[in-house]
């Protein structure tokens, strides 16, 4: 398994919310703007400005079959992207909440 794969999928397991996102990325920033808004805990890496973020990217789409970010995990299931996120507003504190984020 290679090194970024292992970065992402250990990240995923230790953190309650990941977002794999990228700085200059408007729908990466609505994504972590409606988790600040519900007052989430999460982790947000921005691959951009990882050495190895192609390579993790590249991961996640073994992993997920979803190139583009963001790529959101809550509980350790992938959700998807910001439109998946801000589809599951309504049930999102009760998810945060599952996954000890809030």
């Amino acid at each position: 398994m290679s090194a970024a794969k292992t970065r992402a999928e250990t990240l995923v397991k230790e953190n309650p919310v990941v977002v794999f996102s990228k700085s200059y990325c408007p729908y990466c920033n609505a994504s972590k703007s409606l988790l600040k808004e519900q007052g989430a805990k999460f982790v947000a890496l921005e691959l951009d400005l990882e050495k190895d973020g192609s390579a993790i990217q590249d991961a996640l789409e073994e992993i997920t079959k979803q190139r583009t970010v963001p790529n959101i995990f809550i509980k350790q299931q992938h959700i998807g992207g910001n439109s998946d996120l801000q589809a599951i507003k309504g049930k999102l504190p009760t998810l945060l909440k599952e996954a000890g984020a809030l």
